[in-house]
């Protein structure tokens, strides 16, 4: 199930349950387009395309043009925030971006640690909130040309096992870059699916009678 939302305005997408990318393959992802395992469903959100995982609810924060500005995947009491950037053709850039974001946490009073995970080095922190301490695990995944970071929150961050469906929508996401020059470390455009944008787009005005039409003056030309 996905969710979106613009301007407090919701729609729903229902997703078909198939195998997934971690189901259908060997490997696992996040993926880049060109390589991506073929027959597996996917919300297309433009530059990612996250996998119809069934237990897992897509969030989808719209602005009023149709631009996704933010993309939070749902289990329970656990969310994966998904932000996928661009990068060097040279080298990646996720130990960098780790430092920047260690750093800004601990600026607001987090308390933060580095540790070892599926991905490599990982950031563990605990954030405070008006509503107590967070936890979180940032995670970030270098690709060509581009940046994962999964920011995992609540309990996933200290216990993965708790909602193993987000880890699976990590694995097989996959990120169409495009093939446009980007400054590094921009986030990579994202949009809602195109069913759902002709869905939420403004009703035009309709036409008046074509009586009333004529019954109109006739605009003066200005002097």
């Amino acid at each position: 199930m996905a969710i979106f939302s613009r301007g407090g305005r919701h729609a729903r997408a229902e997703e078909t349950p198939i195998p997934t990318a971690t189901e259908s393959a060997g490997t696992t992802g996040p993926y880049d387009v060109s390589d991506a395992p073929e027959g597996v469903q996917r919300l297309d959100l433009g530059s990612m395309q996250i996998p119809a995982v069934p237990g897992v609810e897509v969030r989808v924060q719209a602005g009023p043009e149709g631009q996704v500005q933010q993309v939070v995947l749902g289990e329970g009491p656990s969310t994966l925030q998904l932000i996928a950037v661009a990068a060097p053709r040279s080298e990646g850039i996720w130990e960098e971006v780790r430092e920047e974001v260690g750093a800004s946490l601990v600026s607001q009073g987090g308390q933060l640690q580095e540790t070892e995970g599926p991905y490599g080095v990982e950031l563990l922190a605990r954030v405070p909130t008006p509503n107590g301490p967070v936890d979180l695990r940032i995670a970030g995944v270098d690709g060509p040309r581009w940046m994962v970071q999964a920011v995992f929150q609540g309990p996933v961050a200290t216990a993965p096992a708790s909602a193993p469906l987000l880890g699976e929508c990590l694995r097989g996401l996959v990120v169409d870059r495009g093939n446009e020059a980007k400054p590094v470390k921009e986030p990579l455009p994202l949009r809602l699916p195109k069913e759902v944008a002709a869905q939420q787009a403004p009703v035009p005005a309709a036409e008046p009678p074509a009586d009333e039409q004529r019954r109109r003056p006739s605009p003066r030309p200005r002097s």
